[in-house]
Parts: C-alpha cells; structure tokens; sequence
C-alpha cells in the first residue's frame, strides 16, 4: 500500500500526454500550448511615440524656449520631414518617431502659440520613445510550450498575427457512479434511495480543470451493468468510477477492470479519507476507482486524479503548493501511521495564513466541505495538533491563497 506521494507519483509517472490540435486563437483561452512560439519580428515593429505630443530634439530643449511646428502625424501614419534645429511634429501615440528627433514632450506639458509651441520644461533624451524591439526581439520566445493561455498570452499571440495556435487535447473523462440505492437527479426518491450527487460534482471538478465529461450514469449492484458501463468509460481517455470499490458482496468494480484486462497498480492509499482507491492502466488509459462517500469523493479527485488530467493536458504545474498555516483551533486524527486530510478554513493576517477546523471530520459530512477553504495535511507520526501548531495546507479556493500576497 503506498504512501500518499508514492501513490500520486506513480499516477504521475504513469498517465500519458495527450494529443494535440488546432484551435482558433479566440476558442484557445484556457487551454495549454503545445509548441513553443518566438517573435516573428520586433514589438514595437518601429521607434514610437508613447504619448500625444510633439517630437523634438532634446538639445533643443534644455531650457524654456519656442519651436516651430513643421508637420502632423497621426497613428498609422509617417512624416517625411526631419525635424532639424528649431522645429518640432506634432505627433499622435503609436505613430513612428520622425528622423531627427529622440525625445516626445506631451501636449500638457506644452503652450500652443500660432504655429509655434513654447517649451516650459527641461526634455530629457528618449523621453516617452518606445524604442523598436523595446517588448520583445525578433526570435524571443513569447509563449513558452506548457503555458496555460489567460487573456494576456492570446492578446501577445494576436500581436503576432496567429489566427490559430496548437493546443494539447482536452481530455474526456468518463464519470460513473455505482449502487442499487442511487437515483438521478428527477427520478422518484423513496426512502431508501440517495441522489446520485457524486457525478455531479466529479462532473462540475472536471469542467473547472477544462476536462469534458462523459456521463455513464449509474451502474446497478450487478455484473453485466458493471460490464456494460465501464466497458464504455473506457473508450474515453481516462474513467472515474465512484463506490463499489472495497471488497464486499455488491463490489464489482475491481473484478470488472481485471476481467477487462485493465492492470491495478494499487488497490489502496495509505491516506484518511480515501484509503480505498484504485490505480489502474487499461492500456495508456487511467482508471481511478475512488470511495463512493462524497466527501472521499472529492479529496481523493483533488489529490491524486486532478494532478494526473492536468498533465495530460499538458500543463507545466500539476501538482498542489503546499503552504505553512498556524492553527487556530487544534485537530486530532483516530491513529498514527496514516497521513489525514483535514478540511479547515483559512483566514490571513498580516502576510500569514491561519487554519481552524471547518467542521465535523467524519466523511459523512458534506457540509464541513462546503464550508472548507482548504485541506490540512496532518503527517502520519503524529495524532494530535494544538493552537499554534504549523501544518502544511492544499488550497481548495484559489483566491485565498492570493491573499497573503
């Protein structure tokens, strides 16, 4: 049985990359590029100016002084004149600066007299020039292979002209659910049925993470259902199965993959909640076969299954950043020897970050997840954890961790 980073490194070493394909630039927002991609040319293409003012030579202007305005150029267009002793063009932003000149003074900081501009201030030489290449150089790598592509990489790419970018696959991940005591959402729920709230929610993780789910619905407490379902989750690219995982009676799940020819690299994780789950490789395919209680559920996807799809999608950073928190309340674990997950709530202060427990522990509870910020890592050697003690954190809410920064 390994240990929860033996577990999550064998995942990691054992799930492939996926495919790639071409996108549209504006369908590319949240994907990750596949190739590296490097300036074609230099931005800004030419020497520029960064405000509207006039282009002056600044030996003219070292003192309070007039110059002669001889020409206008507006963004997008160009002056044939030269600006030589005395003189100055009036030019717009972004339009390039004319021979002669090596510095821009805003129109604020200038007086219009006639057709001359009288100069109040010292001009230092380049002041508001955007040089040629002054962003990026011809041959400079813009965006490197493994980005994930936010508003700001599709704008650089744009600037450069590319319509389409390669992109790594976006993975489908088959989701199903087992047990004759699940209904779905709409159907009659008597008294001795739950709603079927796992795939749902696997289906709502996988969408967060830009994973496409496929939807198997529930498997009944029988072979040839079993059969049947994870015969079909395992056309996709990876297949969650959730319950029906142990060993008892009406668990076929692990039977099932076996019969299928599907090779288990483990069967249980030295971890609380989520001891149960399963690793498995039906060829390249990942299987992950996790506890059906619905708070194990989502831990085990968050710690072992969500780094696994995000390398297949190519990302560069696939594993959780642990952080330091100091405990507010203390936490205690049933036994030594196994690493817990802790759901607790996070509160940041002066730059730290502060847990207390989110609730009741047991695995039944789904409200404690709701109310969780983030999950504790209490470490295998020790079962008890008091006020002020320091316990390393995963965040669960993305912008709590940007708080302390």
């Amino acid at each position: 049985m390994p240990s929860f980073y033996e577990a999550r490194k064998l995942i990691l070493d054992s799930v492939p990359l996926l495919g790639r394909e071409r996108v549209l630039i504006t369908d590319a927002v949240g994907r990750v590029l596949s190739e590296d991609l490097t300036a074609t040319w230099d931005m800004p293409r030419w020497t520029n100016s960064a405000m509207d003012g006039y282009a002056v030579r600044s030996q003219d202007c070292q003192q309070a002084g007039r110059l002669q305005v001889i020409d206008f150029v507006a963004a997008g267009g160009a002056s044939e004149k030269i600006v030589t002793a005395g003189t100055a063009i009036k030019i717009m932003t972004g339009a390039p600066l004319p021979q002669g000149a090596d510095a821009i003074i805003p129109v604020e900081e200038t007086t219009l007299d006639g057709a001359d501009i009288l100069v109040h201030e010292k001009v230092k030489p380049g002041a508001h020039v955007r040089p040629r290449g002054e962003d990026v150089k011809m041959g400079e790598c813009i965006v490197p292979r493994g980005t994930l592509l936010r508003p700001a990489e599709i704008g650089m790419l744009a600037s450069y002209g590319k319509a389409f970018v390669s992109v790594y696959r976006k993975p489908r991940v088959a989701v199903l659910s087992t047990g004759d005591e699940l209904v779905e959402i709409g159907d009659t729920l008597a008294e001795d049925r739950i709603i079927n709230s796992n795939s749902l929610a696997l289906a709502a993780a996988l969408k967060e993470i830009g994973a496409e789910p496929m939807m198997l619905g529930i498997a009944a407490d029988n072979r040839v259902s079993h059969m049947e379902k994870i015969s079909e989750g395992l056309k996709a690219d990876a297949l969650i199965t959730s319950a029906g995982v142990s060993t008892g009676d009406r668990d076929f799940v692990r039977a099932i993959l076996d019969e299928l020819g599907a090779k288990t690299l483990f069967c249980k994780v030295d971890i609380k909640p989520g001891r149960p789950t399963t690793f498995a490789l039906k060829n390249d395919k990942p299987v992950f076969s996790l506890p059906g209680n619905p708070v194990s559920t989502m831990i085990t996807f968050q710690e072992l299954v969500k780094p696994a799809l995000l390398k297949m999608m190519g990302h560069a950073r696939v594993i959780k950043q642990e952080f330091e928190a100091v405990l507010e309340t203390g936490l205690s674990k049933k036994r030594l020897g196994v690493l817990n997950f802790q759901r607790v709530k996070i509160t940041v202060r002066d730059g730290r970050y502060f847990a207390s427990c989110a609730g009741d522990q047991n695995t039944g509870i789904l409200k404690t997840m709701v109310r969780a910020d983030a999950l504790a890592l209490l470490p295998e050697h020790k079962d008890s954890f008091n006020v002020g003690d320091v316990v390393k954190v995963h965040m669960l809410s993305p912008h709590i961790a940007m708080e302390a920064f």
